[in-house]
């Protein structure tokens, strides 16, 4: 049996009955997508995942990755060839190549909600897929030639990676020294390393498209001072696209993880064998400008695999507590007699499944909600409404470090300390999928920067540098939405005490950077409470998506037929997560407001 069982009925349910996704599908831009082609989409997606990419997770993991270090070129095993020769052969690259290339132009919420499911059975798939992805950056952003390799890169397949970090600089971009050197030609000589790097290479790609931050002769220090340039793993004829030469990046290492082991990651040399010859994109100096580009997509990725990760898990977990028979009734344990029950009855299993419920289900519509304020901007910008475009653009700016950074975070936590749990001794095996989700989430606290960067990005670049507009606004959403009344009041008041008391996190945080202009120390108080503000922000999210959930599902009780659990469902949960996550934040307020200096000034060899 497949390990991964995918959630379709909640995807659906957040894209038409929560979200409304239908009223932008069937006209312009999504004109070829509608609802019952999106639903069509989603079914045949459910059904490769659960099938063909699903069969090689495991032995993805066994076998992983290999490296020929003669060659510099990667090998994976036989049945992860096969599954995602299964993905490029049903032509899902669609949906991410340029609509100029042959891609599919669909929303994206309805992208993302595919994207679940592919993250969820075999996110190594998704990875190495990103190639299409990356092509569309080269599009928009290329010169006319570089447009045609971004051409080559969708009808030849190629594979595609993301080249930031070196080993001495880490998540300091900045400090990067990899060095670019302009030929009389126009190209440029590429030398230096690079470390971690993702997918940097495939025994199922003819070639790949390296996306490489270096810095130019006589370019400044800083991110300023970077540049992006592509540089292929062959040279090619730039008319045909027919290979030429090896050029010279080669991988001279894989990392040995803890997880995730089929995704190469890869330490890259450039320029030692023989020139990395590269071609500067767009012929513009903006490189970590272009780069984000990536960066945004690739942040989206890993929020959405780490909550798909958690939903895999927590379907996990509920299918073994619904069989594993251990123990009596709490009610009657005395009894030594009495029948033994399903391990579902016990309530302290009770209580972890709905916390992987209401987590999985409140995440998934925080992913499926960016991804509606993603559809959003695209139709602001064909309806040429520069204003909504701005809100929707700084709205998504906000959101996918929470995505990220809380999804991850709250994800790979809960698989530990919840999924993992219900199993008791056997989740600690490798008779269940449950100890390699746990190990394959890690990463995603890590990649595309650590959950504290998030905390830093998110609150001087998205609330502050912002001036508070996009938190603002989904603030005046939310508090609308708890000020309502009718249904759920209860819960909806304590939404509204909560949002108060993140208004007085902000509030807090943003008069100690205020101050910090005449006291520099003052910066260290919020610094200890950034990745605190994001994940508050994060719960106040989940609390109100799955309020809405809520009061959708008690209209729909009455002619809801088979599906009357699932919405008995969806109210029980939004209870459970408002009742007992929701008063922390009053917490949170407390211990921000009263939070000082002492652990900066104790000494290092205190710790």
């Amino acid at each position: 049996m497949s390990h991964y069982i995918a959630n379709l009925r909640d995807i659906e349910f957040c894209l038409f009955e929560l979200l409304g996704r239908e009223k932008v599908m069937g006209t312009a831009p999504y004109g070829d997508v509608d609802r019952d082609t999106a639903i069509g989409m989603l079914e045949e997606m459910k059904r490769l995942c659960e099938n063909d990419l699903a069969a090689s997770f495991v032995e993805g993991d066994r076998v992983g990755a290999i490296l020929n270090k003669e060659t510099g070129n990667v090998t994976l095993p036989e049945s992860f060839r096969k599954s995602y020769k299964a993905y490029v052969d049903g032509e899902w690259w669609r949906l991410d190549a340029p609509v100029e290339l042959g891609g599919m132009k669909v929303p994206p919420s309805v992208r993302w909600a595919m994207a679940e499911m592919v993250l969820g059975s075999n996110p190594a798939i998704h990875i190495y897929a990103s190639g299409y992805a990356f092509a569309q950056v080269a599009y928009v952003l290329g010169t006319e030639p570089q447009k045609k390799m971004a051409k080559f890169m969708v009808d030849k397949h190629w594979g595609a990676t993301m080249q930031l970090t070196e080993p001495d600089a880490g998540s300091d971009v900045g400090a990067g020294r990899t060095k670019a050197v302009q030929q009389p030609d126009g190209t440029w000589h590429i030398t230096g390393t690079k470390r971690y790097i993702t997918s940097g290479d495939a025994d199922f790609y003819d070639n790949v498209m390296h996306f490489v931050l270096a810095r130019r002769e006589g370019g400044g220090p800083g991110t300023k001072g970077l540049s992006l340039f592509l540089i292929p793993k062959f040279m090619f004829d730039l008319e045909t696209g027919e290979l030429g030469k090896r050029n010279g990046v080669y991988v001279t290492a894989l990392e040995d993880k803890m997880g995730l082991n089929v995704s190469a990651t890869c330490e890259v040399n450039l320029g030692e064998k023989e020139p990395a010859v590269g071609y500067l994109l767009g012929e513009v100096h903006e490189g970590i400008a272009q780069m984000f580009k990536v960066i945004e997509f690739a942040r989206m990725m890993v929020g959405t695999k780490a909550i798909a990760t958690l939903s895999a898990g927590y379907q996990q977990a509920l299918l073994y507590a619904k069989q594993r028979i251990q123990g009596g009734d709490m009610k009657v344990m005395n009894d030594k007699a009495s029948p033994r029950v399903e391990i579902i009855r016990h309530p302290d299993v009770r209580r972890s499944l709905m916390v992987q419920k209401s987590y999985s289900e409140g995440m998934r519509a925080l992913v499926l909600y960016t991804a509606s304020i993603q559809d959003e901007i695209e139709l602001a910008i064909k309806a040429g409404d520069t204003d909504r475009t701005k809100d929707m653009e700084a709205l998504n700016d906000l959101l996918l470090p929470i995505v990220k950074g809380y999804g991850s975070e709250k994800s790979w936590t809960l698989l530990g300390t919840e999924s993992l749990q219900t199993f008791g001794g056997a989740g600690f095996t490798r008779d269940w999928p449950i100890e390699q989700y746990v190990r394959d989430a890690k990463i995603d606290t890590l990649y595309e920067g650590t959950t504290a960067i998030q905390g830093l990005d998110f609150f001087f670049r998205k609330i502050v540098k912002d001036g508070g507009r996009a938190i603002g606004l989904l603030g005046k959403e939310i508090k609308a939405f708890a000020e309502t009344g009718g249904a759920n009041t209860a819960e909806k008041e304590m939404l509204l005490k909560a949002l108060g008391d993140l208004n007085g996190i902000i509030a807090t945080l943003v008069a100690h950077a205020m101050e910090s202009q005449t006291d520099p120390e003052k910066i260290y108080t919020v610094g200890l409470n950034t990745s605190r503000c994001l994940m508050a922000v994060g719960d106040i999210i989940t609390a109100w998506l799955l309020l809405r959930q809520a009061d959708i599902a008690l209209e729909k009780i009455p002619t809801a037929g088979k599906d009357l659990e699932f919405y008995n469902g969806k109210i029980a949960s939004a209870k459970f997560f408002v009742t007992n996550y929701l008063p922390h934040i009053t917490a949170d307020r407390k211990i921000v407001e009263a939070t000082d200096n002492s652990i900066m000034n104790i000494s290092d060899a205190a710790f």
